[in-house]
């Protein structure tokens, strides 16, 4: 084999292969080398930088950011959407609902939470049923923050969909105070709908970013008073999931906006054997970096700048 240094010759060999496709046998022929000396050649051309392999999915996925997320955070499955502009939302909640097809189970139960990004995988779902599934609400309806994207509406959606059951959480996420909260929490129809959401076996949830979108409409409409809103912001938030508010850490905020929220806990989020994280948005990035941390997200749905700012985010934090 020729010296690495011939890249010359390394660029002949690659133009045969790729642009005229040669086979290896018969450029070893016509260099009269060794059909084993020329893969190791095409090998030294890519590790030089000669030739460079991309592979486009046509479903638009970012193999390679897929790849780092995993490396990076431990996942045990990500979808990175190939996006740009105005429909990232559209592409993540298509990869979202490809996933979904892919690896749920006829009588698996479904634990759905609310958001715009989830709405957008709920509805990339073919309405073809064919799956005997149960799905129940992580959250109490949403309606005072924006009937579009409760989890109730998206609850009945996706079983409508795939086919199966559905539960109600007949109660409001929020809360004025801890009270009325209590008051809610003694009805036992209640307590089975979240004993049911404990329960799932797949927990499908959007993740927001502390200051914007819904993560910002929540806490307005809690109306805290200067102290309270004071309290929490002490902790340092930086997004929630199911209205559960973590910190960089991803460690739970404990106080007035945790005791006014009607939905499964982060500590129960985390025992669900799987849950799947949606987000698109390069802005959500600080919220989805603190949900990664908490122990709760095991599969994350993405786009590409949401991907690239994550990964940009973790390496100036590490």
């Amino acid at each position: 084999m020729p010296p690495a240094r011939d890249q010359h010759l390394l660029v002949k060999v690659a133009r045969m292969y790729y642009d005229e496709g040669r086979s290896q046998q018969e450029i070893a022929q016509a260099f009269g080398f060794s059909r084993p000396n020329v893969s190791r050649m095409l090998t030294a051309a890519r590790e030089q930088g000669i030739v460079e392999i991309h592979i486009h999915d046509p479903a638009g996925r970012d193999l390679a950011l897929e790849s780092e997320l995993r490396t990076a955070f431990g996942l045990r499955d990500c979808r990175v959407a190939e996006t740009s502009g105005s429909n990232r939302m559209a592409r993540t909640g298509d990869l979202g609902a490809r996933w979904l097809l892919e690896n749920l189970r006829p009588e698996q139960r479904i634990g759905v939470s609310w958001g715009r990004t989830l709405q957008a995988v709920v509805q990339s779902v073919p309405d073809s049923g064919g799956l005997d599934v149960e799905v129940v609400p992580l959250v109490g309806g949403l309606s005072s923050v924006d009937s579009e994207i409760t989890g109730e509406e998206l609850v009945r959606d996706l079983a409508g969909r795939l086919g199966g059951r559905f539960h109600r959480l007949h109660a409001p996420a929020l809360l004025t105070s801890p009270a009325g909260r209590g008051v809610l929490l003694a009805e036992p129809s209640i307590q089975a709908a979240l004993d049911a959401a404990r329960q799932v076996g797949v927990g499908l949830v959007g993740i927001g970013s502390y200051g914007t979108g819904s993560s910002a409409a929540i806490i307005d409409s809690l109306a805290l008073d200067a102290d309270e809103r004071e309290t929490f912001e002490g902790h340092r938030p930086v997004g929630d999931i199911c209205a559960r508010f973590f910190d960089a850490d991803g460690r739970a905020i404990p106080g007035p906006v945790e005791d006014s929220v009607l939905a499964v806990t982060l500590a129960q989020l985390a025992k669900i054997p799987l849950v799947v994280g949606v987000a698109a948005g390069a802005e959500k990035a600080r919220g989805v970096l603190g949900a990664l941390r908490s122990g709760t997200v095991d599969v994350l749905i993405c786009d590409g700048s949401l991907a690239r700012a994550l990964l940009s985010a973790r390496a100036t934090s590490d």
